[in-house]
């Protein structure tokens, strides 16, 4: 699950694997797999950035649980 914020900046959660698409125009809406659209004050790159750390830290979870050691976990974010 990754927080996004609606327009009166209410937090709330979201699967993020049921994110299909994010697309600025000029509001951000996410579309959904079932067809469903919200519109959200998050940029693209913020949801993508959430969506891209969410499933990392599956990974680190799944490789802790695995070798029952602990990992530290840092986003790394690309440079323009």
């Amino acid at each position: 699950m990754i927080v996004l914020h609606k327009l009166k900046g209410e937090d709330f959660f979201l699967n993020a694997d049921l994110v299909e698409s994010v697309e600025e125009t000029p509001d951000t809406i996410v579309t959904l797999v079932d067809g469903r659209r919200i519109v959200v004050s998050d940029s693209a790159d913020t949801i993508a950035d959430r969506i891209i750390e969410y499933r990392a830290s599956i990974l680190v979870s799944a490789s802790e649980m695995r070798t029952g050691t602990r990992h530290s976990f840092e986003a790394v974010h690309p440079v323009d």
